[in-house]
């Protein structure tokens, strides 16, 4: 029977590459020539750490973590930014989670657009992945057009097609 999982995973490789090269983008600029920027992937947490002097500086750098990762192919719907937290002496300090899998609300929302769309499969949640099995492939595939279309706050990949 095929089948095939939905879910939200973040390429570390790429995100790792992405944050590096963000890193010498705004290392070479010139409004960031003097100051005390940084910028830290913490690849067990899943947390960039931005270090800065100012909002202005901050939202910088965070723009250019996001074009980097699209011009990477990542999506940047995965970044769960906080708020920014006033660190020692007048730098500004930010957080940004790296979100994966599917959390209890989308998932919900995905397995009731699923089930709307009349289609012949049925759908399983397993821990923070959806899998789809049908007798059809060409149903699968219906299924991948309606998931696509609605917004899920989590960008979604489609994988173990089979």
């Amino acid at each position: 029977m095929p089948a095939f999982d939905i879910t939200n995973k973040v390429d570390q490789q790429t995100l790792d590459n992405a944050i590096n090269v963000a890193k010498k983008e705004i290392l070479n600029r010139f409004d960031f020539r003097g100051t005390k920027s940084e910028v830290t992937l913490d690849k067990k947490n899943n947390v960039i750490n931005i270090l800065t002097e100012n909002d202005m500086r901050l939202e910088a750098i965070v723009d250019a973590i996001r074009m980097r990762m699209v011009k990477q192919q990542l999506d940047p719907k995965c970044l769960d930014e906080g708020k920014e937290h006033i660190a020692s002496g007048a730098m500004i300090k930010k957080e940004i989670k790296i979100k994966e899998g599917i959390d209890k609300e989308a998932s919900k929302k995905i397995m009731k657009d699923i089930k709307d769309s009349k289609l012949k499969v049925t759908a399983q949640l397993m821990d923070d992945i959806i899998r789809v099995s049908g007798k059809k492939i060409d149903d699968l595939q219906g299924v991948i057009a309606v998931v696509r279309r609605g917004d899920y706050e989590v960008p979604l990949q489609f994988i173990n097609f089979k």
